[in-house]
């Protein structure tokens, strides 16, 4: 399973929270870290990363931050980081041209078929059967944004739809676990999910594993095609977990 894995490679999986989440009991930030036997680093972290976001200096100072929070120092020679994120990290193409260039689409009907709340990835599950949420219609702007700063940031290059990149240590990618659990590919990669304590760690896990997918056996994800416009990005999803029309 993990034969083509490199001995200094890890997969992170953040289930993110809103800016100020440190007394919401339901929802924060969650950190699960898989080494490249798929055995879980260190020890799962749920909390509010926003300080740690602000001192970060650097993305080798993010990521070993991430590992401290979890227990763990990172491995002086770890080069390689997937980090599968649990938030949207684009807004569709026609919002943003409606609150850069007041610039409107013709018609709007259903829901989801809605351009301004929806990306083309999202509208894309709706029509495979499951319900993204929408950064705008859902209340998780702040989930989203904070997201993308970390990308900003941290990984501000975007290599290619959905994949972003700091060029050197850390690859980042959108996940969505919510679908995952329609998956067999992920349900044969779980190993220690029933030990996690809450929710926020089960989704962090559940995006580590899709990061590991990502790096080590990506055809069983399902890839955007040409038509979906990079600057929206790309909810990377288990094939198994999604049905095509």
């Amino acid at each position: 399973m993990t034969g083509n894995a490199h001995a200094n490679r890890y997969y992170i999986g953040w289930d993110v929270g809103g800016w100020n989440c440190d007394q919401n009991p339901r929802s924060r930030d969650a950190i699960v870290i898989l080494d490249a036997k798929l055995i879980i680093v260190g020890t799962p972290w749920r909390g509010n990363l926003r300080q740690a976001i602000n001192e970060a200096g650097n993305t080798e100072e993010w990521i070993r931050t991430l590992f401290r929070l979890c227990s763990h120092k990172l491995a002086e020679h770890a080069s390689d980081v997937t980090l599968a994120i649990d938030t949207p990290l684009g807004f569709s193409t026609e919002f943003i041209a409606l609150v850069t260039g007041l610039k409107h689409v013709q018609t709007l009907e259903q829901f989801n078929t809605n351009q301004y709340l929806y990306r083309q990835t999202e509208r894309y599950l709706f029509e495979r059967c499951h319900n993204p949420l929408s950064p705008i219609k859902d209340m998780i702007g702040s989930q989203a944004t904070k997201g993308m700063h970390v990308l900003a940031k941290f990984a501000p290059t975007a290599v290619a739809c959905g994949v972003w990149s700091d060029g050197k240590m850390l690859t980042a990618i959108e996940a969505y676990p919510s679908v995952c659990q329609e998956s067999a590919t992920i349900a044969a990669l779980r190993r220690d999910f029933s030990a996690l304590k809450h929710e926020d760690e089960k989704d962090a896990y559940t995006c580590a594993l899709i990061a590991y997918l990502f790096a080590e056996d990506r055809g069983k994800l399902d890839a955007p095609d040409v038509s979906v416009p990079k600057r929206e990005g790309w909810i990377w999803v288990p094939k198994d977990a999604v049905k095509h029309q």
